[in-house]
């Protein structure tokens, strides 16, 4: 438990702020990229390639108050609001050319999260309780790109994404003192990016919003769940995408050989 600090919150805006200057520079570097040169001419038709992604989070709680919340048994409790926290991830990159402008992409990833609800009380009381969460996810999203100009093309993606816990407090963690939620989650993501190509590796800043769909809410609540009746997550992250490198260069070598014959 932790009181509720303004000092916090303040770091959150300068945090989104950050995620948003970075992709703004990330894409005045793209559109400024020599279009005399076109780098990995024949990337877009390999079938398949591979690469890694890290990024930056701001997650928090999306809720549903209980019917009871406006009856007296909680008339102590003034109000309950979630507070964005954030975090880190870092995972692989499978992609799959479906269609000329249509990829799979197999995105297993392990995020790092705090989710923080603060209680404020009718005497002058705040309290905040924080979890730490530790998932491993599978996001399969389909990505829609356009044709490239120059050496940019922008893309949209889209998708399910199975999440599971695999440190932090899930179903089993037992105390009144902590919010009790479930250890699955599956969300829906949705985001942009634009696909920047240099010589050797394609680089992509992305911007990517998640909603949960599952209700996180166990059927045995806590004492710091009772006043809702749906509990999920949200999350708003930055990510950069770096792919291509060793399996584009091995598709090089296997078309110049095919040119010698």
């Amino acid at each position: 438990m932790q009181t509720s600090n303004t000092g916090h919150k303040l770091h959150l805006r300068r945090y989104q702020v950050v995620f948003l200057t970075f992709f703004v520079l990330c894409v005045n570097v793209a559109t400024g990229q020599n279009y005399n040169t076109d780098n990995l001419t024949d990337y877009d038709n390999e079938w398949i390639h591979y690469g890694f992604h890290m990024g930056l989070h701001s997650s928090k709680y999306k809720i549903k108050y209980a019917d009871a919340f406006a009856t007296p048994a909680f008339d102590s409790l003034h109000s309950v609001a979630p507070e964005k926290s954030p975090g880190w991830r870092v995972g692989f990159v499978v992609n799959m050319r479906l269609f000329p402008y249509l990829d799979l992409r197999l995105l297993p990833t392990v995020a790092f999260s705090d989710y923080t609800m603060t209680y404020r009380f009718t005497d002058g009381r705040v309290i905040q309780d924080t979890k730490d969460i530790t998932t491993v996810e599978l996001p399969i999203l389909l990505k829609y790109k356009s044709s490239r100009r120059g050496n940019v093309a922008m893309y949209a993606v889209g998708g399910i994404n199975n999440a599971i816990e695999v440190a932090g407090r899930g179903d089993n963690f037992d105390s009144r003192n902590n919010m009790r939620l479930k250890n699955y989650n599956i969300s829906v993501d949705s985001g942009i990016g634009f696909d920047l190509y240099f010589p050797l590796f394609k680089f992509s800043p992305e911007i990517r919003y998640t909603w949960g769909l599952r209700n996180m809410l166990p059927n045995d609540k806590g004492a710091y769940s009772e006043p809702f009746k749906d509990l999920s997550f949200e999350n708003f992250a930055f990510y950069i995408t770096f792919e291509g490198g060793p399996s584009y260069l091995k598709y090089l070598r296997k078309k110049k050989r095919k040119e010698k014959r």
